[in-house]
């Protein structure tokens, strides 16, 4: 693939993952409640779950790109359009700021299984991944749905290295995260216009 593509996806992929949200702060709030492995259990069932989500996006647009370039263009554009509606989310939530629940001690397998649940069972993550995957993808190119399962994969590769880190570190980040209003009102600034730059590329795009 090109790295002219692959660059830009990555730092996107970096930057959305380290916003403060339901995964990360889930990964965040186990490796404090009971300790890193914990974490490390928790992120490993989180990434494992992503593989269904990446492969369904992949199979999914590839299938429309072949079939009908007016259908794609439609998937492009309410893609681009849910991103705009997540950007409008997290503005709305910049004054709120992030809270670590307690967090019952659960075994390993249980918090990999739950990691798992958690992504699969949540649709934003799928719709995230059909408006993200198709703006990085050379349409000139040969197999489409091999460069989305890679770039799928760069996402979970990042993603797991950020949230091991989040575990090792779990305890300084839960101070910076949950006793700071400013930043978490700033993260979400970054977070919306982040999404709406890729929304509005996704928009404007060329098939």
């Amino acid at each position: 693939m090109d790295l002219t593509l692959i660059l830009p996806f990555l730092g996107a992929a970096v930057l959305l993952t380290i916003m403060p949200g339901p995964d990360n702060l889930f990964v965040l709030a186990q490796s404090i409640t009971q300790n890193k492995k914990a974490g490390f259990a928790t992120s490993l069932g989180l990434c494992s779950g992503l593989i269904v989500h990446i492969s369904a996006a992949a199979i999914g647009i590839s299938a429309i790109l072949y079939q009908s370039s007016f259908a794609f263009t439609v998937v492009k554009l309410m893609g681009a359009g849910y991103l705009l509606f997540m950007a409008y989310e997290s503005l709305k939530d910049r004054n709120k700021t992030s809270t670590l629940q307690e967090q019952p001690s659960q075994t390993y397998l249980a918090l990999y299984r739950k990691g798992i649940l958690m992504n699969i069972l949540n649709p934003k993550v799928s719709l995230f991944f059909l408006a993200l995957l198709p703006q990085f993808i050379n349409h000139e190119a040969a197999s489409p749905t091999f460069q989305m399962i890679f770039l799928g994969f760069v996402f979970i590769l990042q993603a797991l290295i950020i949230f091991f880190l989040i575990s090792i570190y779990a305890g300084k980040l839960a101070k910076v995260i949950a006793g700071n209003a400013t930043l978490s009102r700033r993260f979400n600034l970054l977070k919306a216009g982040l999404l709406t730059l890729i929304g509005i590329q996704i928009a404007l795009s060329k098939n």
